[in-house]
């Protein structure tokens, strides 16, 4: 059976720049929609959800961070954001608020739809793999690959796919301390850039998350200089 085509929604004030993306990622094998502000982009969303939205963070009206919290209250769906200036504080803001990626414009075209295709990619895993090894669990915490639900002391987990993929890697190598960079790699399939703190952020909003779940503090530490570890021993019920 032919799989049909990813469909893409672009959110971009710029209309030049939104008319040449769009045509380059469906000469690339997608079905891509525009919106020019944030209001007619949720608006589509409600309508007609697609499968990935791209995101320019400066919008006329409310912005691209207001516009993905709210999307975040009803949405899961992958997003890559799009920074005019590609600064770390508009990174950090993006991944807190549920983005999965983000790339700094100008942006190569090429790059995005790459960007894309791997994001689409962890979302949809191959369903052969999922039945190797459907489940992950350590201690308290437990992850269905195949459903994509996380579950803490036996009650869901909200977590945003970036979150999700991170606690994946985590559960896959407990005990083992990950780096910076192989957990880049790992969860968010690309390479640690410089000054890359996109994973230290998702560590610290899956930490709270857990915390908030009534586990122990501990249950992903950091090692200096080294990376971060999944402790079984402190995978528990935390004091209250």
């Amino acid at each position: 059976m032919e799989q049909k085509a990813p469909r893409i929604l672009l959110v971009d004030d710029d209309v030049a720049l939104a008319s040449m993306l769009r045509e380059f990622l469906e000469l690339q094998g997608f079905q891509v929609g525009m919106a020019h502000d944030a209001e007619a982009g949720l608006a589509c969303l409600e309508s007609d959800p697609p499968d990935l939205l791209v995101l320019d963070v400066m919008l006329p009206g409310i912005s691209g961070f207001e516009a993905l919290k709210r999307l975040r209250q009803r949405h899961d769906l992958p997003v890559v954001m799009l920074t005019a200036r590609g600064e770390e504080s508009e990174r950090i803001l993006g991944l807190m608020d549920g983005a999965d990626d983000y790339l700094a414009k100008p942006c190569s075209p090429l790059e995005l739809a790459v960007r894309i295709r791997a994001i689409l990619k962890r979302a949809r895993p191959v369903a052969a793999a999922a039945v190797d090894e459907p489940v992950l669990a350590a201690g308290a915490i437990r992850l269905d690959t195949r459903r994509r639900e996380a579950q803490a002391l036996g009650r869901p987990l909200a977590l945003t796919a970036a979150e999700m993929r991170v606690l994946e890697q985590l559960l896959r190598h407990p005990g083992e301390v990950l780096s910076r960079a192989r957990l880049t790699q790992l969860a968010l399939d690309r390479p640690i850039e410089a000054y890359d703190r996109s994973i230290d952020t998702l560590i610290s909003k899956l930490r709270r998350k857990l915390e908030a779940a009534g586990l122990h503090e501990g249950c992903i530490g950091g090692v200096r200089g080294q990376g971060y570890v999944l402790d079984p021993e402190h995978v528990v019920p935390g004091a209250r």
